[in-house]
């Protein structure tokens, strides 16, 4: 099974989704977004995997989120989607992508459901515990 992250290894839930991944016996081709950004169709490709919105992949928290207004409602999915592109650090992450579907893995243990081997008992950086399903 390909297994794709869309990872930024500054993020702890980032790298603990990718642990989680590689737990589960499965190495994942590892696309580090903030270097090598998806695609403006890919992105909408993913969105659409996701069953989400495009707002809905926004990240507020240490991105430019409010000095471009970006919670004005009045913005449609394709400004958003430009804002991303010029500034991709507004994408939230991780987004994993597997042959089972697409997902923001926030929280982390999200990726669960979209492996085909159990990631068995795992734990965070932060010393949470994730027990086996």
């Amino acid at each position: 099974m390909t297994v794709t992250i869309y990872h930024n290894p500054s993020c702890g839930t980032s790298r603990n989704t990718l642990a989680m991944i590689r737990q589960s016996g499965a190495e994942p081709v590892v696309i580090e977004y903030l270097k090598t950004p998806p695609t403006r169709e890919r992105l909408k490709e993913l969105v659409a995997e996701m069953g989400i919105s495009v707002r809905a992949l926004l990240r507020e928290k240490g991105t430019p989120y409010r000095e471009l207004r970006l919670e004005d409602p009045n913005w449609t999915d394709d400004q958003l989607l430009d804002f991303m592109m010029a500034h991709p650090i507004l994408i939230n992450r991780p987004i994993v992508a597997t042959p089972k579907g697409a997902r923001l893995c926030r929280p982390s243990e999200a990726v669960i459901d979209l492996l085909d081997e159990p990631v068995g008992r795992f734990v965070k950086e932060d010393g949470e515990v994730v027990e086996p399903r």
